[in-house]
C-alpha cells in the first residue's frame, strides 16, 4: 500500500501485512480534486447485487394461503399493508425499499418428461436464478443456463478483486447424484457461470472471511493466531496507523468504524469456534467449527461478511442460499417445532399452512439485520441500501404439491435509483418470473437484454405499470 499525503487514494487501495490483505472502504481521499463522490459512485456497474434463494417456497403460494395474504398483500400498487401473518411483515420498517412481485410462475422447474416427475426438490434451486430447465443426469455433463447474478458479474464484476461471491447456510455435496436422477449441483448451486459451470458456495464463515481478506500463512500459523485471539487488524496495525495519519477527520472516523467492524466479526467468529470445539454436544455435530448451531446467528455472520465485501468493493455480486430443499432442519425459535420440509407438506390444512407461514416469517426476519447495516453504511453522499438491490425468491410455490406457480419474488434496496419501492405488483396469471428478471437486468445496466430463461416479455417494475406486462 502506498499513500502520499495530499494525493488522492486509488479506489483499489489495500493495506497488507503478515499475509493479510485489507481493501479499504470508500473515503473522501479517493475523490480526485474537482470531482464529486456522486458522479464517481452513480455508474450502473456500481450497483451491488445480492441474490437470496429461499428453499421450498412460502405458505402464501398455496391457494388458501393466497386468500389470507400470507405473501402477496391485499392491496396492489403503492402503500400496501402487510397483515400480521404475512411472511414479509418483518420488512415493514423498510417498506419504502420493498418491491413485491406476486403471482409469477417458474415453469422451468416443472417436470418435462415422465422420468423427471418427483425431482422438483432437486431442480428448484438451480432454476431460481437461471429460469432454465436442468438437464437430468447424475454424471458430470450438467447443463442449465447462466444465472442472473453471473450476467451482472460478467459485465460489472471484472474490475473487482472477486467478480462474485457465493455463500450458503446448509451443507452441500461435492458431486455425484442426489437422487431422482439429478446431479447434486442442481440442488446445491444457485449461481451458474455458464450452462455447464455451477459455482460452489462457501458455508464456513471462517473460509469466507479468509477469502475476503486473503489471510495468508500456513493453516497452522492461522490456527495459532486464532488460539492467541489475535485479530487480523493486529497484523495490519502499523500500516493502518500510517494510513490514518494522512487522512482527514471524516475519513479517520470511517476507517475507525470499518476496522472495529472487522475486529467485532473476528471476535464473534472466535466465540463460535471456541464453543464448538469445547467438547459440549452440538446441534450440528458434523458442521465445521466456525458454523454456528443456530441458523439465525449463522445468517447474521454471513451478512456481516457480505457487508464488508460490499463496503470495501471487493465484490459487487453475491449469491446466498439460505437453505436446502428437503432439509429437515427445524426452527423452534419461531414457535414451530416441525421441520421445515415437513411443514411444507401441510396437506392443505389451514392450521398447518399457518404453521409454515410462521417459519417463513421467522426466516425473513433475518433480513432487517442486514438492511439496517446497509442503511447505516455511508458511501459518498448516500448509503449502501440506496446503492444495492437484493433479489429474494424461490422457484418453488406451494411445496405441498411441488408446484411452481405463484412463486414468491421480491426486491429490496434502491439500486442506485432504479427501484422506487413501497410497491406491490401482481403478475398476470401464467406470467414467467423471468419477465420480472429481464426488467431488473435492464434497470441495473443491462439495457440490451430482452430475453432471459423462458421470458415472454418484460414486466415493468414501477408504479405506473399496474402489474401489466409488455409482450415481445
Amino acid at each position: 500500500m502506498t499513500f502520499v499525503t495530499g494525493k488522492h487514494l486509488p479506489r483499489r487501495t489495500f493495506v497488507r501485512g503478515m499475509g493479510a490483505s485489507m481493501a479499504l472502504p470508500f473515503l473522501d481521499a479517493m475523490v480526485p480534486a474537482g470531482r464529486s463522490p456522486s458522479r464517481i459512485l452513480a455508474e450502473p456497474g456500481d450497483t451491488r447485487l445480492l441474490c437470496i434463494e429461499e428453499a421450498m417456497g412460502v405458505a402464501g403460494s398455496n391457494e388458501w394461503g393466497a386468500t389470507q395474504h400470507l405473501y402477496g398483500p391485499e392491496r396492489l400498487g403503492k402503500n400496501f399493508e402487510l397483515n400480521v401473518r404475512n411472511a414479509l411483515k418483518p420488512l415493514e420498517p423498510y417498506q419504502d425499499y420493498l418491491t413485491i412481485i406476486s403471482n409469477s410462475d417458474v415453469r422451468m422447474a416443472e417436470p418435462y418428461a415422465p422420468p423427471e416427475i418427483g425431482g422438483d426438490h432437486r431442480r428448484s434451486s438451480s432454476v431460481f436464478l437461471t429460469q432454465a430447465h436442468p438437464k437430468q443426469g447424475e454424471g458430470s455433463d450438467v447443463y442449465l443456463g447462466t444465472s442472473l447474478d453471473q450476467l451482472h458479474a460478467q459485465r460489472y464484476g471484472q474490475d473487482t478483486v472477486l467478480p462474485s461471491v457465493q455463500h450458503c447456510i446448509e451443507s452441500v455435496n461435492a458431486g455425484g447424484g442426489c437422487g431422482r436422477g439429478y446431479h447434486c449441483a442442481y440442488r446445491d448451486s444457485i449461481s451458474w457461470a455458464t450452462p455447464t459451470r455451477p459455482l460452489p458456495a462457501i458455508r464456513e464463515p471462517r473460509a469466507a472471511f479468509e477469502q475476503l481478506f486473503g489471510v495468508g500463512g500456513t493453516p497452522e500459523e492461522r490456527a495459532a493466531n486464532r488460539r492467541a485471539q489475535r485479530s487480523m487488524m493486529d497484523w495490519l496495525a502499523e500500516e493502518v496507523a500510517r494510513l490514518r495519519r494522512g487522512l482527514g477527520a471524516a475519513d479517520r472516523r470511517v476507517m475507525e468504524r470499518y476496522t472495529e467492524n472487522i475486529r467485532e466479526l473476528e471476535r464473534r467468529l472466535a466465540l463460535v469456534e471456541a464453543q464448538n470445539t469445547s467438547g459440549e454436544d452440538r446441534e450440528l455435530p458434523d458442521a465445521p467449527a466456525s458454523v454456528p448451531d443456530r441458523w439465525m446467528e449463522h445468517v447474521e455472520i454471513m451478512f456481516d461478511l457480505q457487508l464488508l465485501a460490499f463496503e470495501s468493493d471487493l465484490t459487487r455480486v453475491i449469491s446466498f442460499k439460505l437453505g436446502r430443499d428437503l432439509s429437515n432442519r427445524s426452527f423452534p425459535e419461531s414457535g414451530v417445532n416441525q421441520s421445515h420440509h415437513a411443514a411444507t407438506h401441510h396437506g392443505n390444512k389451514p392450521p398447518d399452512i399457518l404453521a409454515l407461514g410462521v417459519i417463513n416469517q421467522y426466516r425473513i426476519s433475518a433480513l432487517p439485520y442486514f438492511l439496517h447495516k446497509l442503511q447505516n453504511t455511508v458511501e459518498g453522499d448516500t448509503n449502501l441500501l440506496d446503492k444495492t438491490v437484493i433479489v429474494w425468491g424461490s422457484a418453488m410455490g406451494d411445496a405441498n404439491f411441488h408446484a411452481h406457480r405463484r412463486a414468491p419474488l421480491f426486491l429490496l434496496g434502491g439500486a442506485n435509483g432504479a427501484l422506487e419501492g413501497n410497491l406491490h405488483l401482481k403478475a398476470p396469471d401464467g406470467m414467467p418470473m423471468a419477465n420480472a428478471m429481464v426488467s431488473l437486468l435492464n434497470a441495473i445496466g443491462h439495457e440490451e437484454i430482452d430475453g432471459f430463461g423462458d421470458s415472454t416479455g418484460k414486466f415493468a417494475l414501477g408504479s405506473g405499470s399496474s402489474g401489466t406486462t409488455v409482450m415481445r
